[in-house]
């Protein structure tokens, strides 16, 4: 009996040992019904070798696996408060380890072009996007995890974070592929999944009839003006302000609404870069034909393959005849910014084209130095090499300027950084012109002295070569950020205000504020909703899903369009953006069309009804859409909320 009982005990030991030295499971499931959800862990427990200094490293690097493809944020505890980024996810429901650098926790990001070149930064299973604070990464001992308004209460889980000096890379470590032989995600399935070519055939020939049978319905002039009003017409675009409403006029003088898309281009959302670093992740490469290696980096594109599985040896032309029919069919009268040129070309849209050369620099932020020598000679140079042939150009609503400058509402940084950068015309300009003062203030006057420059010289340079063409203005990506000295400088260089509006709906003091101050047209650049069931990150304006895409357009769309001072909005984009990431790791569900050239039902029919009630609702006769969609939440500042109750022992890491 003794020994038995002796037996029990170290048996029972030994159970407990071995349970102790099992591994920990990091699981995290999100609680779609809450605002945020998320959970901290402490970084003993995962591994407990790490220092709490990262002075001597450059890379944190993750071992994880997540359920869905929605953004969610990953941060840290450190002296200096909690630091945190937000990550998009290639490979949902796979095990991967992605490979952070350290620097986009540290210190903001660098001077870039525009706002998608600031925040945006690839990596080869997912994608980054600066947000949160920076700071140094000292006394670190807590990561976090946690998402906004969850969709279908996705689960979360990590078991290993490890640090490096040089770039590790990114691996993906699941058997099964990424990406299907049609492009779409293999990691998750939906309704309307392309499983058979037999199945993509039918599809294909069902559309092919319903367009051939569509009657349109949205009375349009030649021109996509509207044949209830017609004033003068001048041969061109141009606008016009009638009955207290401001107005496109199209070339034969109706009165005309851009109801447009960007980046109309068939064939797009399954380009696929750097093939040999994304081992594994393929299930079938389309033929060589559809390959290129452009800088020792492997490209596909599966759209353009499956254009060819639709259309035969002459795809291109089939494909670029289907865009017209569809937007004939959609009520869409307007092919708008980054678009293929071989379908503007065609001459059978309006459409907005991008002046070339005006030597905007990356380093400035989207700045020129308008100080160069030659500055303005080059300029007319590059103007005079396009401009000419497309000045009598019916079809031409105009130019835009430049999108979404990432020096505004940052004009003292970037002051300070042509103060700290190489010696250059711009910078002894700035410091003679802050000999006396070196306020924030005084420094935002020069930046807007330049700007100023530089767009006289763009509008003087325009009108000498094109002189029939509306200058559309910049993109901005923020008019709220637009003082009245900035209105000023614009209501004197452009004739339309444009600007770039990722939002429910657009903001309507906002739009009330810009007409009593400049009392300009405006054009929304950019702007678009997405979900998470096809694979991809939700685009910057979630939706929960397909249905209520829909839902959302007609809303955003139709609340714009009832403000006097709206004239024009460009949807962004045609097709899905590429599904393992773009040139700068986007890869949201923003499109009307997916990677095997179908389009999103729901999406297409939000965009017929609206289009058939644009003019009503612009003439103030008829009121706008107002259902608004479920769930919806944009892609800005995430509350400081949690959904855990764990207390740490060290104060500072107590959650809410």
């Amino acid at each position: 009996m003794k020994h038995l009982l002796t037996c029990m005990v170290i048996f029972a030991l030994l159970l407990l040992t071995h349970c102790n030295s099992c591994p920990k499971e990091f699981k995290i499931k999100f609680d779609s019904k809450k605002e945020v959800s998320g959970q901290k862990f402490a970084l003993k427990d995962i591994n407990p070798n790490l220092p709490r200094d990262w002075d001597d490293y450059n890379f944190v690097v993750l071992e994880f696996r997540i359920t869905t493809a929605q953004r969610f944020h990953i941060g840290f505890t450190t002296n200096n408060g909690y630091n945190e980024l937000r990550i998009m996810n290639y490979v949902p429901n796979a095990w991967n380890k992605l490979a952070i650098p350290l620097k986009f926790y540290r210190r903001l990001p660098d001077a870039r072009i525009d706002l998608a070149a600031t925040f945006n930064q690839p990596r080869y299973t997912g994608w980054i996007n600066l947000g949160g604070k920076r700071g140094e990464l000292h006394g670190v001992d807590s990561i976090g995890i946690r998402m906004r308004v969850p969709v279908g209460n996705p689960e979360f889980e990590i078991r290993n974070i490890t640090l490096a000096v040089d770039d590790p890379g990114d691996e993906y470590l699941e058997d099964i592929p990424v990406v299907d032989e049609f492009g779409q995600h293999n990691l998750v399935d939906y309704t309307e999944k392309i499983h058979s070519m037999e199945q993509l055939q039918a599809e294909w020939i069902a559309e092919d009839k319903d367009i051939e049978n569509t009657v349109p319905e949205y009375n349009y002039s030649r021109y996509g003006g509207y044949l209830q009003k017609q004033v003068k017409g001048s041969g061109f675009f141009r606008v016009e302000k009638n009955d207290g409403r401001w107005w496109f006029v199209d070339p034969d003088g109706y009165l005309f609404l851009s109801h447009g898309v960007d980046c109309v281009s068939p064939g797009g959302g399954g380009n696929t870069r750097d093939l040999d670093k994304r081992a594994g992740m393929f299930k079938e490469l389309p033929p060589e034909q559809f390959r290129q290696t452009n800088r020792n980096r492997g490209t596909v594109s599966f759209g353009a393959w499956n254009l060819y599985r639709r259309y035969g040896d002459n795809f291109k032309g089939k494909a670029n005849e289907m865009v017209f029919k569809r937007m004939d069919k959609w009520g869409l009268n307007t092919i708008a910014n980054w678009s293929d040129p071989a379908v503007y070309g065609l001459n059978r849209k309006a459409y907005t084209l991008q002046l070339r050369g005006l030597a905007m620099d990356g380093n400035l932020m989207g700045l020129a130095d308008v100080y160069a020598p030659g500055f303005a000679a080059k300029m007319d140079s590059a103007m005079k090499t396009y401009l000419p042939a497309e000045k009598n150009n019916p079809w031409i609503l105009g130019y835009f300027v430049g999108n979404e400058p990432s020096w505004l509402g940052q004009e003292a940084r970037l002051c300070d950084l042509i103060i700290a950068g190489d010696d250059r015309p711009i910078k002894t300009e700035l410091e003679k012109f802050l000999k006396d003062d070196t306020s924030p203030e005084r420094k935002k006057q020069f930046i807007y002295v330049t700007f100023n420059t530089f767009l006289q010289t763009v509008k003087k340079t325009m009108k000498r070569y094109d002189p029939n063409h509306l200058n559309l203005g910049i993109r901005f990506g923020n008019l709220n950020e637009l003082d009245d000295q900035l209105m000023q400088i614009c209501r004197n260089a452009f004739d339309i205000l444009s600007f770039n509006c990722y939002s429910l709906k657009p903001d309507q003091d906002m739009m009330d504020r810009a007409l009593r101050l400049v009392d300009m047209p405006m054009i929304i650049g950019e702007y678009h909703f997405g979900t998470v069931d096809r694979g991809m990150a939700q685009s910057l304006w979630q939706v929960n899903s397909q249905e209520q895409r829909g839902v959302a357009y007609r809303y955003y769309t139709e609340q714009a369009y009832a403000h006097p001072g709206m004239i024009g909005t460009a949807y962004f984009q045609w097709c899905d953006q590429d599904l393992i990431g773009r040139f700068d790791g986007e890869n949201y569900n923003c499109g009307l069309i997916d990677v095997t050239d179908r389009p999103y039902k729901y999406q297409v029919e939000a965009m017929m009804e609206t289009a058939k009630r644009l003019y009503a609702v612009h003439s103030g006769k008829t009121s706008p859409f107002d259902q608004t969609p479920l769930n919806a939440r944009g892609h800005g500042g995430i509350p400081d909320l949690w959904n855990t109750e764990n207390v740490w022992d060290d104060d500072r890491m107590k959650t809410k």
